[in-house]
């Protein structure tokens, strides 16, 4: 089996695209398991939380014991905030941070935005290297910005776009609203929305074939399910647990 470095964060990260921004409660938690072509390949939990004026998002992924035999996934993904005012309450990223650690991939890196000068700063820890990158007022790092889609309207048949910054460049990334669908998940039947965003972004948002999102159709737009291909076999997501708004289905 070849899986692409970063696919379990991909997973985790790419999850949490949403809209509505009634569905953001703060504390919530969403753990996935992660299946490869049906067999149990590890685990995904993403946290968020306020601390003071900021918030900060935390995607975690690590592989299941058979596969740690030979591809070890240990991966870290956090998304630093200063909380803004209602509707759009996620705020802005003030720091992005990202630790890989799969098979012999390693990386940790580190992104300071700078509102004022609509820049960012990109460190890379292990490299010891540093680069300074301009963006746009309206730019998200790769966590934050599905965050961000939780107060933005989605409508079947459109498209909406966000500009995200992935700590080598800045993306203007296209999501498209396919269908609604009921499907079936070990926490219940859901109405969903199927949503599919076109990657273009090196690293854990490398495309290896299309990608798709199963949102529940209300207010809560909670993802349940992604599935997406890899070189060999394809990856699956879903929702198994976690604390969410209103209440655990």
């Amino acid at each position: 089996m070849q899986l692409k470095p970063g696919v379990l964060v991909l997973f985790a990260v790419l999850l949490l695209l949403v809209s509505q921004a009634s569905a953001f409660s703060i504390p919530e938690r969403l753990e996935f398991e992660v299946t490869y072509t049906g067999i149990p390949a590890g685990r995904a939990v993403q946290e968020v939380t306020q601390v003071g004026s900021e918030i900060h998002i935390v995607s975690t992924a690590r592989s299941a014991d058979w596969l740690n035999l030979f591809f070890p996934v240990d991966d870290r993904i956090e998304s630093v905030l200063v909380a803004g005012a209602p509707p759009q309450h996620i705020g802005v990223p003030r720091v992005y941070r990202e630790r890989i650690r799969e098979g012999g991939t390693r990386y940790h890196k580190e992104a300071l935005f700078d509102r004022d000068k609509l820049e960012v700063v990109t460190k890379d820890l292990l490299k010891k290297t540093e680069k300074n990158q301009k963006i746009t007022a309206s730019t998200y790092d790769t966590m934050s910005s599905f965050y961000y889609f939780r107060t933005v309207a989605l409508q079947v048949g459109a498209s909406t776009y966000i500009d995200i910054f992935d700590c080598k460049k800045l993306w203007n990334t296209e999501v498209q609203v396919l269908r609604r669908e009921e499907v079936q998940t070990p926490v219940g039947r859901f109405k969903t929305v199927v949503i599919k965003p076109i990657l273009k972004s090196e690293g854990i948002f490398a495309r290896t074939g299309d990608m798709f999102i199963w949102l529940t159709d209300d207010e809560r737009r909670i993802p349940v399910q992604m599935k997406s291909k890899v070189k060999i076999g394809s990856i699956t997501a879903t929702l198994v647990g976690g604390s969410y708004w209103p209440d655990k289905k």
